[in-house]
């Protein structure tokens, strides 16, 4: 059974589907009421097993009580996907300290309540796979970003921390780290008033936008049987752009 946050649309939509298509019952968590139960609708139409819980992922008793729902209506969690995520591009000098407790509490705070709740699900005798979305961004620099590098850098050092912590206690936790995607989460990721044009060079490939489904195939690769000996790895589906 999987649980995948940010199911409401991108890449967790994405990522739900590609799961439920593999055989797996699905757990769908957001805060989009809405988009979250048209996921589960295109998972119901699958044949796949599934159900919504409606989830803030920096808020700890809505994690707390999410998956506690999750394993008593679905059973035992064997794959945790941290999708969820939020981010902006803006001068650092007109960043709000909302907008940067926003970025890390989502981004990196969600992904470590997520996690601390649902490893319990998984440790020996039991057996589980995390897969956390990281970012290019966690990986090289990129301007007006500093809030959202910081807590995707944050994503990769805990998915090697995690890794370490649990190699050999049944538990693998590894990454991945797209580029830009065509999702809705990209239209908050415009040039900042007097920001320069060629900062998006850096962070663009010649292969283009990257779509959700091949950021879900590669989610889908790491928590498989495909994968068993994949522990601590940061997988980029960014066409490039950190090579």
């Amino acid at each position: 059974m999987a649980i995948v946050t940010g199911a409401a649309s991108g890449i967790g939509r994405a990522t739900a589907i590609r799961l439920a298509v593999e055989g797996a019952a699905v757990a769908c968590l957001d805060v989009a009421a809405e988009g979250v139960a048209e996921t589960a609708g295109a998972l119901g139409i699958l044949g796949a097993k599934t159900m919504v819980a409606r989830c803030d992922v920096t808020k700890e008793i809505e994690v707390k009580r999410a998956v506690a729902r999750v394993a008593n209506s679905l059973g035992r969690p064997d794959v945790l996907c941290n999708v969820a995520g939020v981010g902006t591009f803006v001068h650092t000098t007109d960043m709000t300290l909302e907008q940067w407790d926003r970025i890390i509490g989502v981004n990196l705070t969600g992904t470590f309540l997520m996690t601390r709740e649902v490893l319990p699900h998984m440790i020996e005798p039991n057996q589980g796979n995390i897969v956390n979305v990281a970012s290019t961004a966690g990986l090289v620099g990129s301007a007006y970003s500093a809030a959202y590098c910081a807590s995707k850098g944050g994503v990769v050092m805990m998915t090697k921390a995690l890794a370490i912590e649990y190699a050999g206690r049944g538990v693998r936790v590894n990454a991945v780290a797209p580029g830009g995607v065509e999702t809705p989460l990209i239209a908050d990721f415009g040039l900042p008033p007097g920001g320069d044009p060629k900062q998006f060079e850096r962070i663009m490939s010649a292969m283009g936008m990257c779509k959700p489904e091949q950021v879900a195939s590669a989610i889908a690769f790491l928590a498989s049987e495909e994968s068993t000996y994949t522990t601590g790895a940061v997988l980029a589906v960014d066409g490039g752009v950190t090579a």
